[in-house]
């Protein structure tokens, strides 16, 4: 009787165990020739060398099927080892799934645009408003990279600034004080990889997730690196980041320019950069705009009201200018008319 030994890497073994071990009781049904018994995320199987080739193969596969799509059931089952493609394999266009098996893709032309950049370049630039999915796809991005092992690590920053308020002094120690500020890289991370997979990644440093002042010095290689809320960045901090980048290394800034939290005299970063960087071989740009929005409808609105709001008001301090210049004009006019009309009296 020959022995193996199947070891569940990079995946949750309780998702490829089910609830009471129900998946691995439906393999064992399946497999009657052979023994199967599972601990931790190992497997071991005894019996027929040609029957444990192919619950071998079969297992790998359902293994594969759990680290893509993180979610694996008896339909699934079935089909992997009667040789069929599964419900999941047959949806076409999607990054990678979440937690709960939802497909995660693009869903507006100029959320393909970014994917496609993605695929093509090495730096890209995600700008737009509120809700058109910048930095949640950006992760999946970086997600599904990692999962097909073409980066080694993922690394995510922020710059830490506070949006209009002065929250003072924070408890804790360092990282107790910065998460509050990379709380949403988190929530997109936490949708897309289980739990305890994803604190084993942050632990050995596979996931990285960083305030933007401590990327200076650094040199980053073989990753996906991403820099969300750039438009909060000053123009050397974005200049620092930018030229962090390593060998085989994608870079993904995202921003809102209608939202900076800067103080008044303090330019934007990613406004700087756009301008500078505009037409650079190797570096492609992508603006989303209110049609993107995939939050709730009334986000849409939201940001068409202050679009309105904006315009108007722009429109209404240029109109003040152009008054106070006749204005100025006019007075000219007049203090030239005066001083004429004197000096031929005094003449």
């Amino acid at each position: 009787m020959i022995e193996k030994h199947i070891v569940l890497e990079d995946i949750d073994p309780v998702t490829f165990y089910g609830v009471n071990n129900c998946h691995l009781v439906m393999i064992k049904s399946l497999f009657p020739k052979l023994r199967i018994v599972a601990r931790d995320n190992v497997i071991r199987i005894l019996g027929d060398e040609e029957e444990m080739a192919k619950a071998e193969e079969d297992i790998e596969t359902m293994r594969k099927h759990v680290l893509k799509y993180n979610t694996i059931n008896d339909e699934d089952i079935l089909d992997i080892i009667k040789g069929r493609q599964t419900k999941a394999d047959a949806v076409k266009g999607v990054l990678v799934y979440s937690i709960s098996g939802r497909p995660i893709k693009s869903r507006s032309e100029n959320q393909q645009k970014l994917i496609d950049e993605f695929e093509k370049k090495d730096m890209v630039f995600a700008v737009g408003p509120a809700g058109t999915g910048k930095t949640y796809l950006s992760i999946a991005l970086a997600v599904k990279a990692l999962k097909d092992k073409q980066v080694k690590r993922i690394i995510l920053s922020r710059p830490a600034v506070e949006a209009g308020e002065k929250l003072g002094f924070l408890p804790g120690d360092m990282k107790d004080k910065i998460d509050p500020y990379l709380q949403p890289l988190y929530d997109a991370l936490e949708d897309m990889i289980p739990p305890t997979k994803l604190q084993d990644m942050m632990a050995k440093h596979i996931i990285q997730i960083a305030p933007l002042a401590f990327m200076r010095g650094r040199t980053l290689s073989d990753a996906v690196v991403i820099l969300d809320e750039a438009q909060n960045t000053t123009p050397q901090q974005i200049r620092m980041f930018l030229t962090r980048m390593g060998w085989n290394t994608k870079m993904v800034i995202t921003g809102d320019l209608t939202q900076i939290d800067l103080p008044r005299e303090q330019k934007s970063g990613l406004r700087e950069s756009l301008r500078i960087l505009n037409g650079i071989d190797g570096i492609g740009v992508v603006e989303l705009g209110k049609k993107d929005i995939v939050r709730h409808k009334l986000v849409t609105r939201i940001v068409n009201a202050y679009e309105a709001y904006d315009k108007k008001m722009a429109d209404g301090m240029i109109e003040e200018r152009k008054n106070k210049r006749v204005k100025k004009s006019d007075s000219d006019k007049i203090k030239l008319r005066v001083t004429t009309n004197g000096e031929d009296n005094i003449n």
